[in-house]
């Protein structure tokens, strides 16, 4: 198509200047064909002129019949067709031809659609784009309910658009809107619809368990026929440019709150559409809700549900983030339930092992203070009895020393580990001098013994050695760390040796 201004040059370089169509199609760098459209060359074609044959004349028939059923076919395909079947021309004149005969797009005319108070809603899930939680990046996605006649609308943003999710809103929607029509209309989900050969739909078996206990019936549009749910459509454009646009909000609980706000004051104001009487949503809305079906005892549940297991840490991983579990439990077959809010391990009884705020963050470890005392516990009983046996093996009189503090009802477990501390501190020669000692003198504590080698230490004039002050996080003070040789250090301070 080319433009007014180059039609009417066209005109003049031909009828004015009488230039010839190749010299106005270089000139100008234009097909001839444009050229002769412009100066409407069918008028100087003689009337008994002859019509020169074209080697696409047999074939023309089967291009135009292929292009009905076809419409959108391209010309590159046609030609592979018709050359299979003997053509031997070129595939700029079928391209000219194609362009000529191709069917043009039809304009199809709706019927208006009326329903009755109570009848239908309409369904869809609207995309907003992301937003940030902590260190991660969520999907923002908003849920929208329409109820037909009335023209009432829930709406509720989500950070996914999971088939919970999805029945979920479900429910909060029945809630907010006093009842449950009785037919709602969808898009070809996949949280609605499986699968689809023509008019045979194969629908999720968890929406059909829903339809089930709320009584309506899922009716997915026809393909390629968004106009079906056009009411739920122009409400999402509504939302959007209405209340989402320029919207300052902190998270998603606060968006939710303003939208449930402005639902209230602003979309339940306005005139329902088409509506003769001039009525508005919130009094459409309460002539339609005595109509709807109304809500079961029970609402659905909606939680997700999966089976987990921890690795060799006492965490399971749950979209994106690890939450804690008892240290027994690590290995072991468990069932995550995870609602909007909430996180809980259980195990094939079903009874609630760990309770945890669901997190939307990334890379986050959740975790229970009593799970890391309860292993901080465990590691250290474990400890205690590595440590009697170290003391036992560096020195034979230990095992004389902890009968007594047996014997005494003592604490074993905090001897041993300031035993292990003076084992380290002086070496197993010196602590087992130390013991003899202190059973000989009938002193049987690990204080005694310490008394005993600091005194030996203070006679060899040896410079007393400083404790390490360790917080009070089990984490850190039961973390076992192994010593490394310092002889690496010790050849850094030595004189470099000069080459001769």
């Amino acid at each position: 198509m080319i433009s007014p201004e180059m039609h009417a040059k066209i005109r003049r370089l031909f009828f004015a200047e009488h230039w010839r169509v190749g010299t106005i199609a270089t000139e100008l760098g234009v097909h001839h064909d444009a050229v002769r459209r412009a100066i409407e060359a069918d008028r100087f074609i003689r009337p008994d002129a002859l019509v020169r044959p074209s080697m696409l004349d047999p074939y023309k028939a089967f291009i135009a019949e292929t292009l009905e059923q076809h419409p959108r076919l391209r010309a590159t395909r046609l030609f592979e067709m018709v050359r299979d079947r003997g053509y031997r021309g070129s595939v700029v004149q079928l391209r000219r031809y194609v362009q000529e005969v191709r069917p043009g797009p039809r304009t199809e005319a709706f019927l208006r659609l009326a329903t009755m108070p109570g009848e239908q809603a309409q369904v869809d899930w609207g995309h907003f784009g992301k937003i940030r939680v902590g260190h991660a990046e969520r999907a923002l996605s908003c849920f929208v309910m329409v109820l037909s006649w009335s023209r009432a609308i829930y709406a509720r943003f989500t950070f996914d658009q999971t088939l919970e999710s999805f029945l979920r809103c479900h429910r909060e929607a029945f809630s907010a809107l006093g009842g449950v029509p009785r037919s709602i209309l969808y898009d070809n989900l996949k949280s609605v619809v499986l699968e689809r050969a023509g008019d045979h739909v194969r629908f999720n078996e968890s929406l059909l368990l829903c339809a089930g206990h709320y009584h309506f019936a899922p009716k997915p549009c026809a393909p390629y026929r968004g106009n079906e749910k056009g009411k739920v459509e122009r409400t999402i454009q509504y939302l959007r440019h209405g209340f989402f646009a320029a919207r300052r909000f902190t998270t998603i609980q606060d968006l939710n709150a303003q939208l449930a706000g402005w639902i209230e004051r602003t979309a339940n104001s306005r005139k329902v559409p088409g509506d003769p009487a001039g009525r508005v949503v919130r009094d459409a809305i309460e002539e339609e809700r005595p109509r709807l079906l109304p809500l079961p005892e029970h609402p659905w549940g909606c939680d997700t549900i999966q089976s987990v297991s921890s690795g060799k840490q006492p965490y399971v991983r749950f979209d994106r983030n690890d939450y804690s579990i008892p240290h027994h439990l690590v290995g072991k077959p468990l069932t995550l339930v995870a609602s909007e809010t909430l996180v809980r391990i259980t195990d094939s009884a079903g009874q609630v092992l760990a309770s945890h705020a669901r997190s939307y963050d990334q890379k986050q470890v959740i975790e229970a203070p009593e799970h890391v005392a309860e292993l901080a516990r465990a590691k250290r009983r474990a400890h205690e009895l590595r440590g009697r046996d170290r003391v036992r093996a560096s020195c034979p009189s230990a095992d004389p020393f902890v009968e007594a503090l047996a014997l005494r009802g003592e604490n074993l477990g905090g001897h041993v580990s300031r035993l292990l501390v003076l084992l380290a501190r002086y070496g197993a020669a010196d602590l087992e001098a130390a013991i003899k000692e202190a059973l000989a003198r009938g002193a049987v504590s690990a204080a005694s013994v310490a008394h005993i080698l600091d005194q030996r230490a203070r006679a060899r004039k040896v410079a007393p050695p400083l404790d390490v002050i360790l917080p009070d996080d089990p984490r850190v003070r039961d973390l076992r760390v192994t010593p490394h040789s310092l002889e690496t250090y010790d050849d850094l301070c030595q004189p470099k040796k000069v080459m001769p």
